[in-house]
């Protein structure tokens, strides 16, 4: 079956809930046993089953197993947020003394517990270059354990060179971590030589913007124990209702994709042809850098993307920003919804490579809304930025 077929029907158990057609929510701590002996039968494999509220639910279990047949790996852990999901993986696989390797271009909170929770921890990090692919292996010590992907980079989109990144680290006897987010349906990470897949969960499989969720798939049952077992001395336990919507945007996830694709493919070729723009940022274009890896690796796109502009005071893009119908301001992505950020300055941070665009820099979610509407707005947003600019 395709895969859009499988994500219908993965985690979906009708005959045990007299027929319906979607898990219902379960809203349990505490779980009762028969016997003593089923009691202490559960307590001996507590992962298994039903046993305590914060182990999970019917519900819970029934989204980590959908997830893990969209990402193609052995097991999926739920987590209360995409960045809870990243911190959960990392504080699995390191400890005092280990070295880690972080892409550059990580998500900013990423890059915020790396230096602040890892650090104290007594773990190193060193940043490096999102184009090193196979060059990683120079960056490898003895007492690496993890080098962290992300593809393509959430702000300035880089895609990397996964299956190079995965040879050279298990090489030399460290993990692969990749933070799946934008390929979501996309990129096979367990196929390219990923080890631990780490989706925000809240972005296009929840795709409603109203629930926080994260998780992470683990290619082999070794793995997804060490992960289970780390969450769950942390207490970490997300909520059932949040499953649920989890469960409500996976449904729908492979048409909502193709219209998001669809329209950000079509809004990106519109604005290269345009005079204010120096430059676009979304692998699924020919022009971009990334290109070439993105048709190997992925068999799609989605609906993030970056712009470069011309050179333009802050004024005048702000004024562009400020007067969108549709684009939103909002920090997130992969909902209904349309949304942009600026992301020039603080926004990006870089401390192996140098990320310097010649003007502003802009980052667009193209939402469900009809492209042609989603047009006009970009077009009377750079008549702002003109008049603004003058």
């Amino acid at each position: 079956m395709k895969k859009s077929t499988r994500i219908l029907h993965a985690g979906r158990k009708p005959e045990q809930f007299h027929g319906a057609v979607n898990p219902p929510v379960y809203h349990a701590s505490t779980i009762l046993h028969p016997s003593v002996e089923a009691m202490e039968k559960s307590g001996r494999n507590p992962f298994e089953g039903v046993r305590y509220g914060r182990f999970g639910t019917p519900t819970t279990f029934a989204l980590e197993e959908a997830v893990a047949e969209l990402e193609g790996g052995h097991r999926t852990v739920a987590t209360s947020s995409g960045l809870a999901a990243i911190t959960g993986a990392l504080l699995a696989f390191l400890k005092a003394g280990d070295h880690l390797l972080m892409v550059d271009t990580a998500y900013f909170p990423t890059r915020k517990f790396c230096d602040t929770v890892l650090s104290g921890l007594g773990i190193e990090i060193t940043y490096y270059d999102p184009l090193a692919g196979a060059g990683i292996k120079a960056l490898m010590r003895p007492n690496t354990k993890v080098v962290f992907t992300e593809s393509p980079g959430s702000l300035t989109f880089e895609v990397q060179d996964i299956p190079a990144i995965a040879e050279a680290a298990h090489a030399a006897g460290a993990i692969v971590m990749m933070d799946n987010t934008w390929g979501v349906l996309h990129f096979q990470p367990f196929t390219k030589g990923v080890d631990v897949s780490i989706q925000a969960a809240t972005k296009y499989i929840v795709g409603h913007a109203d629930a926080m969720l994260g998780t992470i798939t683990a290619a082999t049952p070794e793995l997804w124990l060490k992960v289970k077992t780390s969450l769950a001395a942390f207490g970490a336990s997300p909520g059932t209702e949040e499953m649920y919507l989890g469960l409500r945007g996976l449904r729908t996830l492979a048409v909502r994709l193709r219209q998001h694709a669809e329209t950000a493919l079509r809004l990106t070729q519109w604005l290269e042809t345009r005079p204010e723009v120096e430059s676009i940022l979304y692998p699924p274009l020919a022009s971009d850098p990334g290109h070439a890896l993105w048709k190997r690796d992925f068999t799609g796109g989605c609906g993030l993307f970056g712009v470069i502009l011309k050179p333009a005071s802050k004024a005048a893009v702000d004024a562009m920003l400020d007067g969108y119908s549709h684009f939103k301001l909002g920090f997130s992505w992969g909902g209904f919804e349309s949304l942009v950020i600026p992301t020039s300055g603080h926004s990006i941070i870089r401390t192996a490579t140098s990320w310097a665009p010649k003007g502003p820099s802009l980052r667009f979610h193209a939402g469900l809304e009809d492209a042609d509407d989603l047009m006009e707005d970009l077009e009377r947003g750079f008549g702002r930025l003109a008049c603004a600019g003058s």
